[in-house]
């Protein structure tokens, strides 16, 4: 923290002297001495991230990095041991046919030995604030609460938002330079035990088998995990809608149809602009259309009824997607669901919970 504070001292300075904005004035003074070699505890961390699009190894500060790979939000995350866990995920991979190679359980077995192996170092995290990254973070750090890593250990690097790209998507778009940049930034914190806590407590709440305890994480609020109750509150309008039993994803998708998308690829594209921070995937998104195509009361017509959803697959509402739409259908209630969101499973023609628009909460949903 001193370091960051001193920093900013330096960037302000230079600020007042040259009327730059923070971004540009920032970037100078970095300019000013690229060569500089990292912190000796940075380069000796394990530096853990959300997938290998993102440049840690071409920054110079991270020897060892560990890309942490699990789409959380889709398919079933109980609250069993680490090792049915990694039984359970690797399943839902492999049947949802995005394990081709059946890879997937000795990936989670060797990405938590890694993880367990640092326990007696530092651990620097690099992560976006989306649903799809918040959810890893706070498997992670309930992972290092378990190991008894003391939360100063820990140092977060966890960013919205980058200067000069009007879009963010990801650490990804960033190059290796404007990468490095990033622990000199407000965006790098050592995290203390309440961020621990408040990620243990986020996990929990998340895996468990009702979801009475998201609320509590979506009005939290923290200095260090600022963007978790962003995402629990994006997390709990993934539950059937009281008034047409869709999830949010699944009204965006129907809405960019009935708006003249073509396509399954065009309905994506225009579903994801609706987002605050897109976190969904094309191949989760195909796959939701293809239930809505193949539910016994279909609310889309696939172009070809005889293959999966994909990238150029033709689309169009039904009838019924069109009442769904409107609000006068009832999605549920006509198909039934099956899916998790996290430990929940919602199944059959009755959800026991919904997304209330009117309350902004989930409710328990009667009859």
């Amino acid at each position: 923290m001193t370091r960051q504070s001193d920093f900013k001292r330096r960037v302000r300075a230079r600020m007042a002297k040259t009327r730059e904005s923070y971004a540009t004035a920032r970037s100078q003074i970095l300019a000013e001495r690229p060569d500089a070699p990292p912190p000796a505890w940075m380069r000796a961390a394990l530096h853990v991230t959300n997938g290998d699009a993102t440049d840690l190894p071409g920054t110079g500060l991270a020897e060892r990095v560990l890309y942490w790979r699990d789409v959380l939000h889709e398919g079933p995350v109980p609250a069993v041991g680490p090792q049915e866990l990694r039984r359970i995920r690797a399943a839902f991979l492999l049947q949802a046919n995005c394990d081709d190679r059946a890879e997937a359980a000795g990936m989670f077995a060797e990405r938590d030995r890694l993880l367990a192996a640092g326990r007696d170092g530092e651990y620097v995290l690099w992560f976006e604030a989306d649903l799809y990254d918040q959810l890893q973070i706070i498997q992670i750090l309930a992972g290092l609460a378990d190991l008894g890593v003391p939360a100063q250990r820990v140092t977060l690097i966890c960013i919205g938002e980058h200067a000069g790209i009007a879009r963010f998507g990801g650490l990804g778009q960033l190059t290796a330079a404007q990468l490095r940049e990033l622990p000199a930034t407000n965006a790098c914190i050592r995290l203390t035990p309440a961020a621990l806590e408040l990620a243990a407590h986020a996990w929990a709440a998340f895996r468990a088998p009702t979801p009475d305890g998201l609320r509590a994480v979506a009005d939290a609020r923290s200095g260090e995990l600022r963007f978790l109750g962003e995402a629990f509150d994006r997390l709990s309008r993934e539950y059937p809608a009281t008034r047409d039993g869709l999830s949010l994803t699944e009204r965006r998708i129907l809405a960019a149809v009935a708006d003249g998308a073509p396509d399954a690829e065009t309905a994506f594209v225009r579903a994801g602009a609706r987002e605050t921070r897109p976190y969904l995937g094309d191949t989760w998104c195909f796959a939701m259309m293809d239930r809505m195509a193949r539910a016994s009361v279909p609310l889309l017509d696939a172009e070809r009824a005889d293959r999966p959803v994909g990238r150029g697959t033709g689309l169009r509402l039904t009838d019924t997607g069109a009442r769904v739409l409107a609000g006068v259908a009832d999605h549920v209630t006509l198909n039934g669901v099956d899916r998790w969101i996290g430990g929940v499973h919602l199944h059959g023609r009755h959800a026991p919970w919904r997304w209330d628009d009117g309350t902004e909460t989930i409710v328990h949903a009667t009859g």
